[in-house]
């Protein structure tokens, strides 16, 4: 069955996708041979749906916290699971020749830590994100991470509802991290902006914007703290990266904050 619809197709620029045992769909629009515009059923294979979602490996010692993760993560309809691994030098080993999106790192592992790993995966695998999941809350863990090249850094403790937020987010070019820690980011670059001529040409949104972001907040807070649209802050996302030349939330946080 078909059903017309009158709206033109650019007013549709998100469309679903609806998972099905058997695979998914999509709502596909066409104009058929009147000129309307008729809407239907595209089918999806099973295969294609699942290349849809988000790849993550884990990397952590702990065998019942792996086991935890890793059932999470299948729970997720839109997170896969890549792979979990023991050790840094197994994960090093492995992800290159199966690279996930997304890799959940443990900093306390046996042999070389965590840290030293995202120093040593990113080069191999740059456009793999790496989100740190530990027990450590200290400023030095946090930059060291930071430095090596990991996106985010959570605590072990955080909710499961939150961590699948957080995969979801740093996937797509978020750095999440707890308001606390990031604080903590703030006032390690207390130095004021002002200094560097891309930091001075930032309009007061996207000084407003930047703000917020160095506190923490998701990107869908900000918009409500704001009060502007989600696409107003996707907007915002990609005029600061350009102006400031930087390429990640929190490289934006820092050349704001330290010039």
């Amino acid at each position: 069955m078909r059903m017309t619809a009158s709206p033109a197709v650019a007013d549709y620029p998100c469309v679903p996708v609806v998972t099905l045992d058997s695979g998914a769909f999509l709502p596909h629009i066409h104009a058929d041979a009147d000129g309307r515009r008729v809407w239907h059923k595209r089918n999806v294979s099973a295969s294609a749906a699942q290349d849809m979602q988000i790849k993550v490996a884990i990397v952590d010692d702990d065998e019942g916290i792996r086991t935890s993760l890793a059932a999470l993560i299948r729970r997720a309809p839109a997170l896969r699971l890549a792979g979990d691994y023991g050790t840094a030098e197994s994960a090093l080993e492995s992800l290159p020749e199966k690279p996930p999106d997304v890799v959940l790192m443990d900093i306390n592992l046996p042999g070389m830590n965590g840290v030293e790993c995202v120093r040593q995966l990113k080069p191999a695998l740059p456009s793999v994100q790496v989100l740190m999941l530990t027990v450590y809350e200290d400023s030095d863990s946090l930059f060291n991470s930071l430095k090596a090249g990991a996106s985010g850094y959570l605590l072990k403790r955080t909710a499961s509802a939150r961590l699948v937020e957080a995969i979801r987010e740093v996937h797509t070019g978020g750095s999440p991290m707890t308001p606390q820690l990031a604080r903590r980011l703030v006032q390690y670059f207390s130095k004021p902006a002002g200094n560097d001529s891309r930091v001075s040409n930032l309009t007061a949104g996207e000084r407003d914007f930047l703000d917020q972001l160095a506190k923490g907040y998701a990107y869908k807070e900000i918009a409500d703290r704001m009060s502007i649209s989600i696409d107003t802050v996707r907007s915002y996302v990609r005029t600061v990266y350009e102006k400031l030349h930087v390429h990640s939330r929190t490289e934006a946080v820092v050349k704001y904050l330290h010039g």
